[in-house]
């Protein structure tokens, strides 16, 4: 009997492991993964996301349109918008409030694998989707925590980036809707977050280095339209705003902290927030052997400079002129965001938590990576002895398999812990059930527990914030607590063992008629028999959280 075969050529292309296809399937594991850490409620959400949601309800109900998120006058609202269609469909809650995020994650690794197969090769593009598909306790709270610009900056710079590399190589059939596009996300970023600037600027800088005797007439006029029409948001704003609620006023306020030495702000920076800003880190620490990546990955980020500096130099086509300009143009990104967080004393100060303003780094994860890829599959002089060869090959994989190693550890790290981080929200919700059983509709919180219940409840239970000595604390929607305020007996609803709940305790002590006091899912919840009046201090006196922009 004849056997029926393939040809061979058919069979070769039918299974062969190519760079696309693989690709695609590191991108579906990372999506998976955080589909399965969003079901989880991994990582917790906290008050700022809340708010984030808060406005989303409102959009969706009509109620209101800010720009910006409640209370503050900086990071414009951009993800309330996305996710105000789902919660007004589906009502309110943190897997829908962060679905949208998802979305902006796995366009951001289209981008990437586009933008990384155009400046570099296709496996390299592949590699770095792998990576980019792992995902660290810091790194999933950038990319699905819905509090505050970061799951869309990474999309955004890569894609600015994209375009004036493909505009540049004149890749781009319809070069009008292109310039268009490119003119409205750089004017975006300027109302949603300013921390992907370095990477507006460079994918400007490489456009116009790239286009500028073309830039006459439509392709002008439709790059300029496209910048007008995105920063109507934030010229809106600074029209109608307060001088001291302007853009510029408000970044010239916002700090780290108490001022930090340079040495302090450095070290801060290098060994601690960029390997946890880099999800080389375990949740909330960085062990010293993680820490040593921090000495690593500027020694790259130097070796990346140099190699797009030296190619560029030394390219004499015009094509190889734009690639090696896109290389520089993300080490050089890389390099202003870095330089910008040392500088600040928030680098010294909390480095852990605001590790999330180097988010932007992970859009130049293929120029970090290219000095060892290249050395890796670089092929050999015919001078060089083969021994020597395999050396600078060997020498290159270990630091690249390190790199994967420690990543994906850092990510299994995240899974261990993600039992006890879904907890927390068990926690509110079991809150929630144990204030409808107890009628109560007003309550007194800290800051960390108010918005949080406010969201989850569509705003049927509503908290005003206290400080430790039972003054006036930071609400951000100033509605809340002034119904709290005209509640007859609102109740108290403080974490068990908190300063605040001894505070409260204290201060009912003496209380006739007796309050009635129990504890449950970690909260103790005290339900005065009269109403009881606190002191009162305006809330511009402080009180909100200790780190601007969320405890990270």
């Amino acid at each position: 009997m004849a056997l029926v075969t393939l040809p061979e050529s058919t069979a070769s292309t039918r299974w062969r492991f190519t760079a696309g296809r693989v690709a695609v399937g590191l991108a579906l594991l990372g999506l998976g993964y955080r589909l399965a850490m969003l079901l989880a409620e991994v990582p917790p959400s906290n008050s700022d996301e809340a708010v984030t949601g808060l406005v989303a309800v409102h959009v969706a109900q009509g109620r209101a349109f800010p720009l910006f998120f409640y209370g503050q006058y900086y990071m414009g609202a951009l993800e309330s918008y996305l996710a105000a269609p789902l919660l007004a469909l589906l009502g309110s809650s943190t897997f829908l409030l962060r679905l949208p995020n998802l979305l902006l994650y796995a366009a951001f690794l289209a981008l990437m694998w586009r933008l990384t197969r155009r400046l570099y090769t296709p496996w390299l593009a592949t590699f770095t989707v792998g990576l980019l598909a792992l995902g660290s306790d810091r790194i999933l709270k950038n990319q699905l925590i819905a509090a505050g610009g970061y799951p869309e900056m990474n999309p955004a710079g890569a894609l600015l980036v994209l375009l004036a590399v493909n505009l540049g190589l004149g890749a781009v059939r319809r070069t009008g809707p292109a310039y268009a596009g490119f003119g409205l996300v750089a004017g975006l970023t300027l109302w949603d977050d300013w921390l992907v600037l370095p990477y507006v600027g460079v994918a400007g800088g490489l456009l116009l280095a790239a286009r500028w005797r073309q830039l006459t007439g439509r392709p002008r006029l439709a790059l300029g339209a496209g910048l007008l029409v995105g920063l109507v948001p934030i010229v809106v704003h600074n029209l109608t705003a307060a001088p001291e609620h302007r853009s510029l006023a408000v970044y010239a306020a916002l700090g780290g902290g108490a001022p930090a030495s340079w040495p302090d702000r450095l070290g801060g920076a290098i060994l601690l927030g960029l390997p946890m800003g880099t999800g080389l880190c375990d949740p909330g620490r960085c062990a010293p052997w993680q820490r040593s990546w921090g000495v690593v990955l500027p020694l790259l980020l130097v070796a990346a400079v140099v190699l797009a500096g030296r190619g560029l130099l030394r390219a004499d086509q015009r094509a190889e002129r734009i690639r090696q300009g896109g290389r520089l143009a993300l080490a050089v990104g890389a390099a202003l965001t870095l330089s910008l967080y040392a500088s600040s004393s928030a680098a010294a100060n909390t480095p852990v938590e605001s590790a999330r303003y180097l988010s932007c780094l992970l859009i130049s994860t293929p120029a970090l990576l290219w000095p060892l890829w290249s050395a890796l599959t670089r092929p050999g002089d015919a001078g060089v002895p083969v021994p020597a060869r395999r050396l600078v090959r060997r020498a290159a994989a270990v630091p690249l398999v390190a790199l994967a190693g420690t990543m994906a550890l850092a990510s299994v790290a995240l899974v261990g812990a993600s039992p006890g981080l879904s907890r927390q929200a068990e926690q509110r919700r079991e809150l929630v059930t144990a204030l409808d059983r107890l009628g109560v509709r007003h309550f007194y919180a800290e800051y960390w527990t108010c918005n949080n219940i406010i969201f989850l409840t569509r705003e049927r239970i509503v908290c005003g914030v206290i400080r430790n000595d039972l003054s006036v604390g930071w609400d951000r929607y100033p509605a809340y607590p002034e119904q709290v305020a005209g509640a007859s007996r609102p109740a108290f609803v403080l974490p068990v063992g908190s300063g605040l709940s001894a505070a409260v305790r204290d201060r009912l002590a003496g209380v006739d008629p007796p309050h009635v006091a129990l504890t449950t899912a970690g909260y103790d919840i005290y339900l005065p028999a009269d109403r009881v009046d606190l002191p009162r201090r305006p809330a511009s006196a402080g009180g909100g959280p200790a780190v601007p922009g969320g405890p990270g």
